[in-house]
């Protein structure tokens, strides 16, 4: 079936049809005649057809750092949801938290994928992500990490991590902290400036070898617990870069008949649905994640809709959830 026989049942011109499948001005009777065709025969427009016509293929390219996160997927859902709003359709590209495949699948959508703009939710920004963003012939907005001269939306990591230590060192003395690697600036080293920027307001010292790095599974969080002790960093207060890492952490120290929070308070950031769950349940900074790609897919819409939109930057909120694992304020 095609839009010829489409217009002949519903007694319109073809130009008629075309108008209703755009978007374009068509009169309320004629609208009802064409839908009512639709919906009787399930007609699907051609979207080869209508690439060819218009030069776009409805199609929006998100590289993603890793498919099984819940972060990740919130920020998904909020792209996803306004993405559908606007007729797109999402191409997803997990890289496995590997900088040189985002770089390869920002040359595929430049150079061989037929995509109307492109979502990055960046990890790591090397002089290879710049050029092969440079290159790019469609609109790009950065999710996750703050990029000068570029549209992007990211966090308040900074701002965040300060806020969540001042509040946990209302009740300790003795802080560590289990990060990620700095090359992330934004989970790496902005939540580990954020952390120390914490423990100076509160006029508490870092004990050598306190701060030490995982990756973002639980496994590295358990073991990076491990390494503090082995040091033997003397710690009533950990703060971690992830919820994961914490929930790792929280394991070794139960190993260990380490109390939290009794012994050991810990927070992280992340407020995934498991921190409501765990025993004790984990203080954690929560962000708007679905907001943010919320926010991302409708500035990506605006500029490809607008090809001389400027770029913008959006600094999300965060809220810091105080939860069981933390102790309360001294008095």
């Amino acid at each position: 079936m095609d839009i010829n026989q489409v217009a002949q049942m519903a007694g319109v011109s073809r130009a008629t049809v075309s108008r209703y499948f755009n978007d374009g001005y068509v009169s309320q009777e004629k609208r009802a005649a064409i839908a009512r065709v639709v919906e009787e025969t399930g007609y699907v427009p051609s979207r080869q057809a209508k690439t060819l016509r218009t030069g776009k293929s409805g199609l929006v390219g998100i590289i993603i750092p890793k498919i099984n996160s819940a972060s990740v997927s919130r920020m998904v859902a909020g792209i996803t949801g306004v993405l559908n709003e606007v007729g797109y359709q999402a191409l997803l590209a997990n890289t496995d938290n590997d900088a040189a495949r985002e770089v390869s699948f920002l040359r595929l959508f430049s150079e061989r994928s037929k995509v109307d703009g492109v979502i990055l939710m960046a990890t790591v920004l090397t002089p290879a992500h710049d050029a092969a963003i440079a290159a790019l012939p469609v609109p790009l907005v950065v999710l996750s990490q703050k990029l000068e001269g570029r549209s992007c939306v990211y966090q308040d990591e900074y701002g965040a991590l300060r806020a969540l230590t001042e509040r946990v060192l209302s009740a300790g003395d003795r802080p560590a902290y289990i990060g990620v690697l700095e090359e992330d600036v934004a989970a790496g080293r902005r939540r580990r400036e954020g952390f120390l920027a914490g423990c100076a307001a509160r006029g508490v010292a870092v004990e050598e070898g306190a701060c030490v790095i995982a990756d973002f599974s639980i496994e590295s969080g358990y073991a990076a617990c491990e390494r503090l002790m082995e040091r033997g960093v003397s710690f009533d207060t950990l703060v971690c870069a992830t919820d994961s890492i914490a929930y790792g952490a929280m394991a070794c120290l139960a190993d260990r008949g380490i109390a939290v929070p009794a012994d050991v308070q810990v927070a992280a950031v992340g407020d995934s649905d498991i921190s409501q769950v765990v025993t004790p349940s984990l203080t954690s900074v929560h962000y708007h994640y679905k907001t943010s790609g919320a926010e991302a897919a409708r500035m990506l819409a605006e500029s490809m809709a607008d090809e001389d939109a400027v770029a913008r930057e959006i600094k999300m909120g965060y809220d810091v959830v105080v939860r069981d694992s933390t102790r309360q304020k001294r008095m």
